[in-house]
């Protein structure tokens, strides 16, 4: 038997045979293709994991904006009192162009020892944070979204906080995101404070001034 079909105007005969041998090959190509896929997906490295680099607990960072009082106990005139630049960096007596901040003031005082080792008898240089432009952002759903100030560092959840805390209404609680730059790169974190709320533990986030929190909102099926 065969099958007649016109396109255009143009016959064409195909048999039954020519058509199911067709099919057969086509059918065995795409099973082919597909298990290829399926082995190539199941070989895939997998996501790597959220970063988890943040500030320790209980440790302070200088930061842009920060005012910090520099004492030379051996050589008096070489005190000096200032802000931290945007760019972060402060301007010394005899070394010149300083970066200060993202460290603390502990591993400032030995950089500044370092830097000044040749310089002076007494090895000993006092960092203190006179006063400090700790500052983030929340967003999304919480209560009070917009810049936060603060005069010491915060935890993501201290942050929340004096946003107003969460928009119970709205709030997915298991979706916070934190998006920082940091050295001209973008990283997120994604916290998830349900957890946290419910007694089941978790370490307390430290945020870097400038961050963002963003808290995202429930999704609504209609």
């Amino acid at each position: 038997m065969t099958v007649k079909m016109k396109n255009a105007g143009i016959p064409n005969t195909f048999s039954i045979k020519q058509v199911a041998s067709s099919l057969r090959r086509w059918m065995q190509l795409s099973a082919s293709l597909l298990g290829a896929a399926l082995i190539l997906g199941g070989c895939q490295t997998p996501p790597p994991p959220v970063p988890t680099t943040q500030v320790k607990p209980g440790v302070q960072i200088l930061n842009a904006g920060d005012v910090i009082e520099i004492t030379f106990p051996g050589a008096t005139n070489l005190n000096t009192t200032q802000q931290i630049r945007r760019d972060g960096k402060v301007n010394l007596y005899m070394i010149g162009e300083t970066p200060a901040a993202n460290r603390s003031p502990g591993e400032f005082e030995k950089e500044l020892i370092a830097a000044y080792s040749s310089q002076l008898i007494s090895k000993e240089i006092k960092v203190k944070v006179v006063s400090s432009a700790f500052s983030v952002f929340v967003t999304g759903a919480v209560m009070k979204p917009g810049k936060v100030m603060s005069e010491r560092e915060l935890t993501a959840f201290d942050a929340i906080m004096e946003a107003g805390g969460f928009d119970e209404a709205n709030a997915n609680k298991k979706k916070v995101r934190i998006v920082r730059l940091d050295g001209g790169k973008i990283e997120t974190f994604e916290l998830d404070f349900k957890k946290l709320l419910e007694g089941k533990g978790g370490e307390p986030f430290y945020l870097k001034a400038h961050d963002t929190i963003y808290v995202a909102s429930k999704i609504t099926w209609f």
